[in-house]
């Protein structure tokens, strides 16, 4: 790491330089936050506190929550800040460490996103031995294992990116400090750090190929269910989650391998969006609102609230 480039400030370029759609974007960007804090902010507290949820699913949907919780709360304050202060500057040490939360939050949902497949593969493909395989001791090593390999990615593709000196003005032309951006002002090319993406997004296929493979079985089971009811409750917690999915990593993908052009682009700002705000904003709709024990959880909470037990 160069000691000049570490003394110094980035430039995030944001959406745009007009005052006007500045505070606009300050205001949207605030609005989703909000809808993303409480979503899953409820989602925590419902899978915590009501004892009908404390199941395999809902404890990794709760561990989901908290990572997309944290995951918007790494870009979207400092992003909707810098529009209102109209001072788009994140120090080195802020960038740095907002990367590595990104990689760590990212990579971490990725492999949790893979155990919550292969939990509706057993569910439902295995229900006899669902309850000794998806054990809460299972469940808690699968949780982990998930956040070890966010960390150890995070820390690997952290110090590759800020191994090699940075040349001429660091600009990014993000609103949060992206890696492809900053690979992009690299004074030359870090093998080191192509390897780890290369690494990083092998990993990521293996684990999309292995949901591809769990949701072939479970809808190929799901068809020969004779009970329309069964059918359609194992529809209605397998179907969010290929959302999620899909939407995620197809937005993941496409930032880190399409080739970055040389002027700035709307449609790399729109891509970081999608993987970066949108799914912590609408997996709290995507998993609530056609579950329903979700449903019955919220009303229970609610029935608790307004009517306490004396």
């Amino acid at each position: 790491m160069d000691n000049s480039t570490s003394r110094r400030t980035f430039s995030l370029t944001g959406f745009t330089t007009n005052r006007e759609l500045q505070i606009l974007h300050a205001v949207l960007f605030l609005g989703i936050y909000l809808v993303a804090l409480l979503g899953n902010l409820l989602i925590i507290t419902l899978t915590t506190k009501d004892p009908h949820l404390h199941s395999p699913m809902y404890f990794f949907l709760k561990n989901l929550s908290f990572l997309d919780l944290c995951l918007i709360s790494i870009t979207v304050p400092k992003s909707i800040t810098n529009s209102l202060m109209h001072l788009n500057l994140i120090s080195f040490l802020g960038c740095v460490v907002q990367v590595f939360f990104i990689l760590l939050l990212a990579t971490t949902e990725v492999a949790l996103l893979t155990v919550m497949s292969y939990d509706r593969y057993v569910a439902i493909c295995h229900p006899l031995r669902y309850g000794s395989i998806m054990s809460h001791q299972a469940c808690v090593q699968m949780a982990a294992y998930s956040w070890v390999s966010g960390g150890l990615n995070a820390v690997l593709h952290t110090a590759a990116t800020f191994s090699v000196p940075m040349c001429g003005p660091l600009e990014v032309h993000q609103f949060f400090c992206d890696v492809p951006q900053l690979l992009s002002l690299a004074c030359f090319y870090n093998i080191w750090e192509l390897l780890v993406i290369g690494l990083g997004l092998l990993l990521d296929i293996g684990c999309f190929v292995f949901m591809d493979v769990s949701y072939v079985h479970i809808f190929s089971t799901v068809l020969k269910m004779p009970s329309r009811e069964g059918r359609s409750k194992a529809f209605s917690t397998c179907l969010p989650h290929l959302v999620v999915v899909t939407l995620f990593l197809s937005s993941g993908f496409f930032a880190y391998v399409h080739p970055l052009p040389k002027s700035p682009s709307s449609l790399d700002l729109l891509v970081s969006v999608f993987y970066t705000v949108v799914p912590p904003t609408v997996n709290p709709l995507i998993y609530s609102l056609r579950n329903k024990d979700m449903q019955k959880a919220l009303r229970r909470l609610q029935q608790s609230w307004c009517c306490p037990a004396h």
